[in-house]
């Protein structure tokens, strides 16, 4: 635990050493703004809740979230300081670790920031803050699936660019795997089971459940499994790069 805590500090203190934190944390509070009161239409609704706010998540993560991944691995392989991260007493598995617990908190640090909008519509109205809460952690649980895909990602490649644009079509894929367009593709010759499967893979389906207040136990082992599997592979195929 002590390694993945030391090579978490290093790159939480190396978002902050450069201008990459400050310009994401700013993007992100204005858009997510600009989403939710133009686009979203939150004092237009007349409705004292914050689904205006985090139905425009998904979307922001998507592209926002793959910025940060893709310069997890990728950026080590280019510049060579791979070989020297990975020579220190530590296993790669807890490099792994660490590196996605920075980033994970890093993007929980930029979501607490929008405090504001939480404090606005108690304001304005009495909402069911329970539901609230529960959104803003099935939003973190969201970004850390996006950010596990990335880092997998970002591991494979010394090109950040191509990191990003590989990350963003997966993330994307998970987005879409439960809406009517993709599983209209398997309708007619695919088994129910295969087309149940597909839309269970719909981040969009399981983060609308805990978004509307509803903490379902299905939803969480939904996350972590993403998480798990994608950092597991993450691990992989740092092994297989490193016996090249």
């Amino acid at each position: 635990m002590n390694a993945i805590l030391n090579v978490m500090r290093r790159e939480l203190t190396g978002y902050f050493a450069t201008p990459v934190a400050w310009v994401f944390i700013v993007i992100f509070l204005v858009m997510s703004g600009v989403f939710t009161f133009y686009l979203g239409s939150f004092y237009e609704r007349g409705i004292a809740d914050l689904q205006p706010f985090f139905q425009f998540h998904p979307w922001l993560y998507l592209f926002l979230v793959p910025a940060i991944s893709m310069r997890l691995w990728a950026e080590e392989r280019r510049s060579g300081t791979i070989e020297l991260l990975l020579t220190l007493p530590i296993t790669t598995w807890q490099a792994v670790a660490g590196k996605f617990l920075a980033a994970w908190l890093f993007v929980g640090l930029a979501l607490a920031l929008t405090f504001p909008t939480w404090v606005t519509v108690n304001y304005l109205g009495s909402p069911d803050n329970g539901a609230i809460a529960a959104a803003y952690i099935g939003s973190w649980l969201m970004a850390g699936g996006f950010l596990a895909i990335g880092s997998c990602v970002s591991a494979m490649t010394r090109n950040q660019v191509v990191a990003f644009i590989i990350s963003v079509v997966v993330c994307f894929g998970f987005l879409l795997s439960g809406l009517p367009m993709v599983l209209n593709l398997f309708s007619g010759w695919a088994p129910q089971a295969l087309l149940d499967a597909i839309a269970d893979f719909s981040f969009l389906a399981h983060f609308a459940a805990i978004s509307k207040g509803v903490i379902d136990i299905r939803d969480l082992v939904y996350f972590a499994l993403v998480i798990g599997f994608w950092l597991v592979a993450n691990s992989v195929i740092l092994d297989i790069k490193k016996a090249d």
